[in-house]
């Protein structure tokens, strides 16, 4: 705190590098705040975060702390009465924010009688994103400041709002240019210590509430769209029981309503799981062997992409959308036309959802240039193969890449199955040779699965790491085999979909139970959008590496030789209409009737009673199963990337924490115990494999790091 000749005290959070609000920086605050109180060349208070940001919110390192019950006093007993001291307050204090003001920052901020800030700033209150709720009095004096609907907005769905779109809320009273901030928000103070401003209570305000009929709507359709969106989470639909508490009981019963729900949603099983997940999320950037050596990341400026299809199309359109040149090389006109207009048409997709003006559009496609050879190449810092899956078509051409591309270029191949020693081996530059997984739609799902071999540099991955970084990707590091981490966890997915098929069970109610369990795609309708085509070419890999663990079945073929290919011809598992919803085919069960004719399978009456939660135990525990056997051979380093990867690659409900993690909370015992028994019933496709029955013989978590693990067992 610094106090200056005008009278006015600054003070200001230095916790580097989002100034959050740690628990010293929490005492230390409100130290300094109650100095200020008490002295008598004191007029006004401004609240300011150093470095250009204001806060990034409460420290999620606190959050560990909070679910042991060390910091419950600080909650209840110290923050409650910071923020409302904060606002009534015998001494103006004005919030001047720059750079970030998330969470708990704005929470502070809305206690303050006014709120100045940078054109630049951004104001977000993300809590419910780890399965808590604002509890810094958020609930209760944002909807007096912005109304109640544009609340609930910002609540609900974590939204970013700009200081614009802040000011003209309402949630900000002026924007100033950074240069000026601090001087304007110790004008502000003065003005209103003599009169010359207002002095606001967000508590007290009245005036953007919208009258009870209106808010009674409101609020219900609040609901509806929450438990539509996550009909598992209750958290939301709790956020919006203290809000409205609030609106009829009062902003203070609403408080008191608000630090118990904040208390009790600390310790619930769904925060702990989004914590978990948030962590893990920041620890894939730490590789052994390859993060500590000291590499920095190299300037990669220009990236060329081989192949428009639909994969090279949306990598293209990340990378423009993220300031990287692209050469994009098709192999012939009508091709490289096609990617173009796939590209255009992710960007237009964007313009109608008010993401970018057309005229950004416009100049964001401008960083694209197509091309039919590889004349553009020699100057590339980065080239990203996304062709067919096809051994004999990549290698010939990385062997052009390898003749066409500068000597410092990496060379990345999208293939989600194929060795990438195989893929290389006509080349003389394996060094730099690295796969770069995305998935489909490349521009939309967050995972980039970098894959090494034993000759990829570490510098290569260094590389990647940070282009993915670049276009807003998270990505995890894993060694080369087939099918990586991702889809090779997932395989049996489907496989154990398609065994509960042939015995009888409806295809429909298996994908139920899994979307009930919270997966955005049911087994069959991720088998529909993959392509039956590329589901198939997949499958006969596995078989030829994994024989002993495939479930052969003929149903995909038979729908195949009818030009059934899934989703991209209109009929699958599921019909297709245009951009309609899939829909269930009934056609379908002719394929299941002649192949169970067929195989002479008849029905399994225990298997066909089984409950959504069984199915969904027999359809993941396989997954489980293989994603011991990944992290047994090194093919990923920490269970918690395999979480990440389950979350951000295939949509598994990050509020269960990821497969690892929702393995250790059943207990892989339970786990265990499960899977021999099918295997007694069912045949050696549900085998433990050695991992997870030593683990669940010693009672040691599945995602327990190696060295650990050793010692216990």
């Amino acid at each position: 705190m610094e106090v200056g000749a005008d009278g006015v005290a600054v003070i200001a959070v230095v916790n580097p590098p989002v100034n959050a609000l740690s628990v010293d920086v929490l005492y230390s605050l409100m130290g300094n705040y109650e100095e200020a109180i008490r002295r008598n060349d004191v007029r006004a208070i401004v609240l300011i975060g150093k470095g250009g940001i204001f806060c990034g919110g409460l420290d999620i390192n606190v959050l560990g702390a909070i679910q042991k019950n060390i910091l419950e006093k600080v909650k209840v007993d110290y923050i409650d009465a910071m923020t409302d001291a904060l606002e009534v307050a015998v001494k103006p204090l004005v919030a001047a924010i720059d750079g970030l003001a998330f969470g708990g920052g704005l929470e502070f901020s809305m206690a303050c009688q006014a709120r100045i800030s940078t054109p630049m700033a951004q104001l977000c209150l993300p809590e419910l994103q780890l399965g808590v709720i604002p509890g810094f009095g958020g609930t209760q004096r944002l909807p007096r400041l912005i109304g109640l609907t544009k609340a609930l907005e910002m609540i609900m769905l974590s939204k970013h709002i700009r200081a614009e779109e802040a000011h003209q809320l309402g949630l900000v009273d002026a924007i100033v240019s950074p240069e000026e901030l601090l001087r304007a928000a110790r004008h502000w103070a003065l003005d209103i210590c003599e009169s010359r401003r207002p002095w606001v209570r967000a508590l007290s305000k009245t005036d953007k509430i919208e009258p009870p009929e209106q808010a009674r709507e409101i609020l219900k359709f609040a609901r509806d769209q929450a438990q539509k969106r996550a009909p598992n989470l209750k958290h939301p639909l709790i956020c919006i029981d203290v809000i409205e508490e609030g609106i009829v009981s009062g902003p203070r019963a609403g408080l008191r309503k608000e630090g118990i729900a904040f208390q009790e949603l600390f310790f619930s099983d769904t925060c702990k799981s989004l914590v978990h997940v948030f962590f893990s999320q920041r620890a894939t950037l730490k590789i052994a062997g390859v993060t500590d050596l000291g590499l920095m990341p190299r300037n990669l400026t220009k990236v060329a992409i081989v192949g428009g299809g639909l994969m090279g199309s949306g990598i293209a359109t990340s990378l423009i959308l993220n300031h990287y040149p692209v050469v994009l090389k098709e192999e012939n006109e009508k091709f490289l036309n096609a990617g173009v207009d796939r590209i255009k048409a992710n960007l237009q997709s964007h313009v109608r959802k008010g993401k970018m003006t057309q005229e950004k559009c416009e100049k964001t496609l401008s960083l694209l240039t197509g091309v039919l050879d590889y004349e553009r190449f020699k100057d590339v810092d980065l080239v990203i193969e996304a062709v067919m899956d096809n051994v004999k078509l990549k290698q010939q051409i990385f062997a052009e890449l390898e003749r066409h591309c500068p000597p410092h270029c990496i060379l990345a191949t999208t293939t989600s199955t194929i060795d990438l020693r195989l893929i290389g081996q006509n080349t003389n530059c394996q060094d730099r040779i690295v796969g770069a997984h995305f998935f489909n739609p490349a521009h939309t799902v967050p995972l980039l699965e970098i894959v090494r071999t034993q000759h990829t540099l570490p510098q290569a991955v260094i590389d990647l790491l940070d282009v993915g970084k670049k276009i807003k990707k998270t990505p995890i590091v894993v060694r080369n085999c087939t099918g990586f981490a991702v889809n090779r966890m997932f395989f049996p997915y489907t496989q154990t979909a398609l065994f509960l098929l042939d015995r009888g069970m409806d295809l429909y109610k298996i994908d139920h139970a899994c979307t009930g369990f919270g997966m955005p795609v049911g087994p069959f309708r991720l088998a529909d959008h993959v392509g039956f085509g590329v589901a198939l070419g997949t499958g006969m890999q596995y078989l030829e590496d994994f024989p002993d663990r495939v479930y052969k079945s003929m149903l995909v073929p038979l729908m195949i030789e009818d030009k059934w290919t899934g989703k991209a011809s209109k009929r699958g598992f599921y019909m297709y209409e245009g951009r309609r919803k899939a829909i269930p085919d009934p056609d379908t069960m002719t394929y299941v009737d002649k192949l169970r004719s067929m195989a002479g399978s008849s029905t399994d009456p225990e298997l066909v009673k089984l409950e959504d939660k069984d199915i969904v135990e027999m359809v993941l525990f396989p997954v489980i199963n293989e994603a011991c056997r990944v992290l047994d051979e090194g093919v990923a380093v920490k269970a918690s990337d395999l979480d990440i990867a389950s979350v951000f690659g295939m949509g598994f409900p990050p509020y269960r924490g990821g497969i690892m993690y929702w393995a250790d909370s059943i207990d892989a015992k339970r786990v265990h115990a499960m899977l021999s028994e099918w295997e007694k019933k069912y045949g050696q496709f549900f085998r433990p494999c050695s991992y997870l029955s030593e683990r669940a013989a010693a009672g040691v978590p599945l995602s327990a790091a190696t060295s650990q693990a050793k010692a216990r067992l």
